[in-house]
């Protein structure tokens, strides 16, 4: 995976569904950096079904959630990965989110651009009115992200990541419903 020149940012970003071809950028994307605040990076097997569990959620014509890989523009260069799901928080039927930039490419507002256009996904899907982002407390970027990307804070909560793991999260939701408009 090349990186950008420092200074720059993209323009613009293209979303593209997550394919079998797709099980190397997700071993870029488990590097210890980048797997810090979701409890360290996976074992091979673990990586083998997190990639089977996003090559099908991605193929699922449901709508229930989809995974991409993050192209950016003009240049067509693959600096990370996005996706939304259906998930349940308190109650309610919602989507979440998450994503992962490659170490090349953050601070250049890779992750902002790539969730302004997974929000437009799961509003085009429409099962669900909120798109949550559970980011660490201590995860300071990805909060940025979902500030920028115009989520609004709910406040903190626990949360388990991965499955056993505890952890303090911010609550980010943005309605849908209330964006279709922008």
């Amino acid at each position: 995976m090349s990186e950008q020149p420092r200074g720059t940012g993209p323009t613009s970003v293209r979303l593209e569904a997550w394919s079998e071809g797709d099980a190397e950028l997700l071993r870029a994307l488990n590097a210890p950096e980048l797997m810090g605040h979701l409890g360290g990076p996976e074992t091979e097997e673990q990586l083998a079904r997190r990639h089977r569990r996003y090559v099908d959620l991605s193929a699922d014509t449901a709508a229930a959630g989809r995974m991409f890989r993050v192209v950016l523009l003009p240049d067509e260069r693959v600096a990370g990965s996005i996706g939304f799901w259906t998930s349940t928080w308190h109650d309610e039927p919602v989507y979440e989110t998450g994503w992962a930039v490659l170490p090349g490419f953050q601070g250049r507002g890779v992750a902002t651009l790539a969730t302004r256009a997974v929000a437009e996904r799961a509003r085009a899907a429409g099962l669900h009115r909120h798109l949550h982002a559970f980011p660490s407390v201590e995860n300071a970027a990805s909060n940025a992200v979902c500030r920028k990307a115009g989520f609004e804070l709910l406040g903190e909560e626990d949360f388990e990541y991965p499955p056993g793991r505890p952890m303090r999260c911010n609550d980010w939701r943005l309605d849908l419903w209330a964006t279709a408009d922008r």
